[in-house]
């Protein structure tokens, strides 16, 4: 049986909307901003109570300190603080989650962070560290042996990720967004890219050659015009191909926010 979970990144904006709304009801996970890119206490809690009602697992979306950028630039800073800077966003989150009865399960790096853990050693090491401190169990992040290696040596569990809605480049790293079709916005094309993923292990790339992609999550942006409609159409897709999609937690201990769905 193929099993998927569907995620998405929420809680970057000034207020939950209808269309974030939307989005949780076709979900399974959400890692939630934590102030870092984006996101501030009132919708980080309000997103959490819509999130519990739901029973979506709930996860830290941790970013470099850069508001200004959407955490989408590179930051140098020391692994030291960068370890701490992620302990304090989980901190700040989980005041929020528990203040509504949930509990934050796991941590997705945001922007710039995600992908440089994916490829610099140190970067890896720092987050993986800091994600075991806070008892987090699971990080969710790029496949590959530089974050594998990091994590094996304290026990974490690295749930890889597909992206359905950004175009891959062919050595099955994400397109940079400063490249014309970076992203994919048809929500029936998303769709169908993410059956690809799940059933097939893989998509076409940018160039059009087949790049393979480990994925035990997908992704849906949560943060443009017709998310709602991208995550309502790829769970459809994913089901209409006998896919189930659950989280990954299910079966691993307690939920961050219920049975999940």
């Amino acid at each position: 049986m193929l099993v998927v979970d569907l995620n998405a990144d929420m809680a970057e904006g000034d207020v939950l909307t209808d269309g974030d709304r939307g989005i949780l009801e076709s979900v399974t996970s959400a890692s939630l901003a934590c102030g870092f890119h984006a996101g501030e206490p009132a919708v980080m809690r309000s997103t959490a109570a819509v999130c519990v009602a739901r029973g979506v697992v709930i996860g830290a979306h941790v970013s470099y300190r850069d508001r200004e950028g959407f955490g989408r630039r590179p930051v140098d800073v020391d692994p030291e603080t960068l370890g701490r800077d992620i302990v304090d966003q989980w901190a700040v989150l989980s005041e929020q989650v528990e203040a509504v009865g949930g509990t934050v399960s796991f941590v997705k790096p945001h922007g710039a962070l995600y992908h440089r853990m994916g490829l610099d050693p140190s970067v890896a090491a720092a987050v993986v560290g800091a994600a075991a401190r806070v008892g987090a169990g699971v990080l969710v992040g790029p496949g590959g042996w530089v974050l594998a290696e990091a994590a094996d040596g304290v026990g974490l569990r690295v749930v890889p990720e597909g992206f359905p809605d950004r175009a891959y480049l062919a050595d099955g790293r994400l397109a940079p967004r400063t490249e014309p079709g970076a992203r994919v916005e048809d929500p029936v094309v998303i769709g169908a890219r993410a059956v690809a993923l799940t059933v097939r292990g893989g998509v076409q790339a940018i160039d059009g050659t087949w790049t393979p992609v480990e994925v035990e999550t997908l992704c849906i942006h949560g943060d443009v015009e017709g998310a709602a409609d991208s995550a309502r159409l790829v769970r459809a897709a994913l089901e209409e191909a006998g896919v189930t999609v659950r989280s990954f937690l299910v079966g691993d201990g307690p939920a961050a926010a219920g049975p999940g769905r």
